[in-house]
């Protein structure tokens, strides 16, 4: 994981994941500033913070947050080290564990810099009116929006990777899936299993029964255990 870390310091992907998410931010906040009648939404408490988090969902974060997860498995694959670390030797289980584990912890961040991006802006317009209550219930929302989103793209990490036909693929087949989420949404039964959003009803963001809540955990459990298959079935194919 450290070697990862120190991969990804020298990579434009991460700069390139930090400038769409601010560009998100930007984007949602002038929207807001649109004047509807002598009202603008971003006068309105808690508004910026809740809007933003689906629209970068369906729109953005999945997609970059996949890529680079397929960039860093594929890389040894395209980049020809992948026999170089096999030499030493590296375990191939581990290392691809190690890069999911990365891209896990990679997608939480990014999350919580948009919410923190929309934090302190709702604190610079609002301040004596955001409870703590609000703040954490957020606060709790974007993590988990982070923790779920890398789960229910993590099968098409895997594919991408085990397909061994270029990263910027999963860029492509994760903006489609995402977009989707916005179709999926209109039916409180299809939006619990549809894995974008199914991570809204375990994050609090939809209104959602004890059912809902169940389906939406079995949804993204099913992700998590496809791709586990495709990352087995990938490792076994390296070690012959």
């Amino acid at each position: 994981m450290w070697a990862e870390r120190q991969k990804l310091r020298r990579s434009n992907f991460v700069w390139i994941a930090v400038f769409a998410t601010a560009m998100v931010a930007i984007i949602v906040f002038l929207s807001g500033l649109t004047d509807n009648g002598g009202i603008r939404n971003i006068d309105n408490v808690g508004w910026y913070m809740a809007v933003a988090q689906p629209l970068a969902t369906f729109f953005v974060l999945p997609a970059v947050i996949a890529l680079l997860g397929s960039y860093m498995i594929c890389r040894e694959e395209q980049e020809d080290t992948i026999k170089s670390l096999l030499l030493i030797p590296v375990n191939e289980a581990k290392l691809t564990i190690a890069k999911m584990i990365i891209t896990l912890i990679f997608s939480i961040l990014l999350y919580l810099l948009l919410f923190f991006i929309t934090f302190f802006t709702e604190a610079i317009l609002h301040f004596s009116d955001l409870s703590i209550g609000v703040v954490l219930g957020f606060l709790k929302a974007y993590f988990l929006d982070g923790l779920g989103i890398f789960l229910a793209i993590s099968p098409i990490i895997a594919l991408v990777s085990h397909m061994k036909k270029g990263y910027w693929l999963s860029l492509i087949i994760t903006a489609i899936y995402s977009f989707g989420g916005l179709f999926t949404s209109m039916s409180n039964t299809i939006k619990a299993l549809y894995p974008i959003t199914a991570v809204f009803t375990i994050s609090g963001y939809y209104d959602a029964s004890t059912s809902q809540i169940i389906l939406s955990c079995i949804s993204l459990m099913l992700c998590v255990g496809i791709a586990i298959v495709i990352l087995v079935g990938m490792n076994k194919t390296v070690a012959k």
